[in-house]
């Protein structure tokens, strides 16, 4: 069964986070959107996982959906069939090899007593209820330890591995390599999570990552951005189905992998030039460097002489140990045995785009609206959805839109410390 999931969001009880992210509204946002599989995110906060023992229901082995009395309808006037996954993201902060670290990482249950277990065991160590993605003062390899002791079907997979300030190769707080951060459990660590600011080609250019799988997901916190980066499979529809199509994405894994008809199909990603740390720089004072551009300053901001915030593509240049590998150049990027995937902008930006006003607009919110009734979810559109049948519907700006998207015609102002990059279509 092919679909699309998304592992790694937040919910209202995470900081800085819509109110409206509960499960009713997720429920039918995932569907207008073109996801089967969501994260839950945030489990381990007492309030969530209240919500999500109350409203949720068992569907298939290890996955959950809405029950139907708390379902809303979806723009298209139907009830979603979405499912949920558990899932939350911990942020660990302390010191080791005399350095302050800081990572995040995601842990993924296959089902609501381990989930209970977990949260029981991490209570120990800290105030879950303070943030629905808890701060822990707990080393990564100790999280692992904990974690798969509970349940080995349990999952790890270290989220959005090269943010500068709180990731697994982050430049500012983070480690070389898996083994340091990870120890002896890295045995255990099958996937990465690459964040908005990566895309897998550049992943690829580091042999070290060559036993893992890359996925990618939009760690949403509104309901807006959900699928804004998402993986597609086909596999069974269980939470074992899911794991064993990530595994196969690892491209010295694949013979490991118990089911062989579970495949990593692709991923969809940002333009990693739209991610927030995509280039070096230095937000207050306004400067933003290429790679080149840091080195000849010596990684100081020329304005007020502090350090730059070093970001995703320096930091990759710095750990990697092959060239740029070459793939194709299309709307559909594949490379000899890895995962596939596909860069998208978000329909609401490509709407705004055809437009002309901005992505808050009315006339966007309407025009979005009418899309996805007449073509059933928004990654349909993007992905699926020939400019031919748009221009049909009478949608020949947003066709053309769609076309140079596909062709990769984009013009992009990276982003920076913490700053998203600037897309323009036309």
């Amino acid at each position: 069964m092919k679909f699309i999931a998304d592992l790694h969001i937040h919910s209202k009880w995470s900081r800085a986070t819509s109110k409206s992210l509960c499960l009713e509204e997720l429920d039918r946002w995932a569907d207008d959107k073109g996801i089967l599989v969501m994260g839950t995110g945030d489990f381990t906060h007492p309030a969530w996982f209240k919500e999500i023992k109350t409203k949720l229901e068992p569907a298939e082995s290890g996955l959950y959906r809405l029950k139907n009395k708390y379902k809303l309808k979806t723009l298209k006037g139907t009830f979603a069939e979405t499912r949920f996954l558990l899932t939350v993201e911990i942020s660990g902060i302390y010191s080791r090899g005399g350095r302050a670290r800081r990572v995040h990482n995601i842990v993924l249950a296959p089902d609501m007593a381990t989930a209970e277990k977990i949260i029981a065991q991490l209570s120990l160590i800290g105030n879950l209820r303070s943030d629905g993605r808890p701060i822990l003062g707990l080393d990564s390899e100790e999280l692992a330890k904990i974690v798969l002791e509970i349940n080995s079907r349990a999952v790890i997979i270290p989220a959005h591995v090269w943010t500068p300030w709180f990731s697994l190769f982050g430049s500012m707080s983070g480690f070389d390599s898996l083994e340091e951060c990870f120890g002896k459990m890295s045995k255990h660590i099958f996937a990465l999570e690459t964040g908005l600011s990566s895309d897998p080609s550049m992943n690829w250019r580091l042999s070290a990552l060559d036993n893992l799988a890359l996925i990618s997901n939009s760690d949403s916190h509104s309901l807006q951005k959900i699928g804004r980066e998402a993986n597609i499979f086909d596999t069974e529809l269980s939470y074992e189905g899911i794991m064993g199509a990530i595994k196969s994405g690892a491209p010295n894994q694949k013979s490991k992998v118990k089911n062989q008809k579970s495949k990593f199909v692709a991923t969809i990603e940002f333009f990693p030039e739209e991610g927030k740390y995509h280039y070096d720089g230095h937000r207050a004072c306004g400067v933003v460097f290429s790679p080149e551009e840091t080195e000849k300053h010596k990684s100081l901001c020329p304005k007020c002489g502090k350090p730059v915030v070093v970001g995703v593509l320096n930091r990759v240049a710095k750990l990697s140990d092959r060239k740029t590998p070459k793939i194709a150049q299309n709307f559909y990027h594949e490379s000899v045995g890895r995962v596939p995937y596909y860069n998208l902008v978000p329909l609401d930006e490509v709407v705004s785009e055809a437009l002309g006003v901005g992505t808050a607009s009315k006339k966007v919110k309407e025009k979005y609206n009418n899309l996805i009734v007449k073509f059933g979810s928004e990654l349909n559109i993007l992905l699926n959805v020939s400019p031919k049948e748009l221009e049909s519907a009478g949608e020949s700006r947003i066709a053309e839109a769609v076309r140079r998207l596909r062709e990769g015609r984009v013009n992009i102002k990276p982003g920076y410390d913490g700053e998203y990059g600037e897309v323009s279509i036309f």
